[in-house]
């Protein structure tokens, strides 16, 4: 059941990250990326929100509600709210360094990744 509501959760979030960003490049154009930080923006204010709501205890939440929302709607929304929550988990446990090289490795390695899956890509057949 857990897979399910994943997987129906994904496919809303994707929804709404691309009609977000329709939204937004038509209104301002794309000469930034002002849609893919708008999304990610207000991913992280939601995941904050929920997971701000879940620890008080004023919405509990059975684990399918959970994966529905964190994993499936909001993954699919954008993964740049599973990165500003996990590093507020680790800043809230004392362990700045840790969140620091978080977010400075995964920023990093990724845009190093997409570089070299880049040049893999349009590198030349023979």
């Amino acid at each position: 059941m857990i897979w399910i509501a994943v997987a129906a959760g994904g496919a809303l979030g994707s929804l709404a990250r691309h009609g977000v960003n329709v939204l937004v490049a038509g209104r301002v154009g794309r000469s930034l990326p002002y849609g893919t930080a708008f999304v990610n923006i207000v991913g992280c204010v939601l995941i904050g929100l929920l997971a701000g709501l879940v620890a008080s205890d004023r919405w509990p939440m059975t684990d399918a509600v959970r994966a529905f929302l964190f994993v499936g709607v909001l993954g699919g929304f954008t993964t740049f709210s599973s990165l500003g929550l996990d590093t507020f988990a680790l800043l809230r446990e004392g362990a700045y360094p840790t969140a620091f090289w978080n977010v400075a490795g995964q920023v990093g390695l990724g845009l190093a990744a997409v570089v070299g899956g880049f040049r893999l890509g349009s590198f030349p057949a023979r």
